[in-house]
């Protein structure tokens, strides 16, 4: 354990008593956590709801997370289950948001190329929809929240293994609907 503050300063800040530490957290792991929900979600506004959410779960029950080392896969936990009870109550509402993902892409030279660009973005969006809720959900741990195999795992009941053929499997299935777009 103690091992494990020295490298996470978040555990280790998340250790301690105060504002400061959840503070800390908050810090350390909004980016991630608004990342992953809004790859779920698709909409800025909804996905800070929901991130404000989780925090304050986090906020209440900080005391009783046994595993200080679990920091991060119980809070991505806590966000799968938020997200998926925001899905069973928004079921029909499937936006994305294409300022932010205007914002996430680089800097085009010309006006087709950016409208080349969000279809792709589109594209790539309506793809992984047609994708398993579990493939979703990896994905979205592993690009959007940028987690270690090791911690997807974690959250989702799956080995470290499982979850990289899974992740492999998945792209591969990407790339093949990507091509066969594009020769369409």
């Amino acid at each position: 354990m103690l091992e494990a503050a020295r490298r996470d300063p978040a555990l280790r800040t998340a250790r301690s008593d105060g504002q400061h530490s959840f503070a800390e957290t908050y810090r350390q792991y909004y980016p991630r956590l608004f990342a992953y929900i809004y790859a779920r979600v698709g909409n800025t506004h909804q996905s800070e709801d929901i991130v404000s959410d989780v925090f304050e779960r986090v906020y209440l029950k900080l005391d009783s997370l046994r595993n200080r080392d679990a920091l991060a896969t119980w809070l991505f936990t806590i966000a799968r289950n938020a997200i998926v009870s925001h899905v069973r109550k928004h079921r029909r509402e499937t936006l994305v948001d294409h300022d932010v993902m205007s914002e996430l892409s680089p800097a085009t030279d010309s006006v087709e190329s950016e409208v080349m660009h969000r279809e792709d973005l589109a594209g790539i969006a309506r793809a992984v929809r047609t994708f398993s809720r579990r493939e979703q959900d990896i994905i979205s741990l592993k690009f959007d929240a940028e987690l270690a195999n090791a911690q997807i795992g974690q959250i989702m009941g799956l080995t470290e293994q499982n979850v990289r053929v899974i992740i492999f499997r998945t792209i591969r299935k990407l790339r093949k609907i990507m091509a066969a777009e594009r020769t369409a």
